[in-house]
């Protein structure tokens, strides 16, 4: 189940309180990069998903249940990541709302 994760990259690790994460090379990921990253990560789950159904469905030549496998994974990344985008915008409205 480490592929349902958003972005795909397994489990995440423990990361020490006021250390940002940081990639193999040692730079910093800009947020924008993730973002990007994590919504063709997610598009590819739902473009499989669609490619396992329409081969049970036209050739018969995949089983149901790998595509209803395929389709569940889409289905809880996109979830997930609704989940993220409706947190981006509440922090957004919240800093349009502090007074200066």
């Amino acid at each position: 189940m480490n592929d349902i994760i958003i972005g795909g990259k397994g489990a995440p690790t423990p990361v020490e309180p006021g250390k940002a994460a940081k990639e193999e090379s040692g730079a910093q990921t800009p947020f924008g990069t993730v973002l990007k990253q994590t919504i063709r990560d997610i598009n590819n789950l739902q473009l499989k998903a669609d490619q396992a159904i329409a081969k049970v469905e036209v050739d018969n030549s995949a089983s149901i249940h790998e595509a209803m496998v395929a389709l569940e994974k889409a289905d809880i990344s996109f979830k997930a990541m609704m989940q993220v985008r409706n947190k981006i915008i509440e922090a957004y409205q919240e800093i349009m709302r502090m007074q200066v």
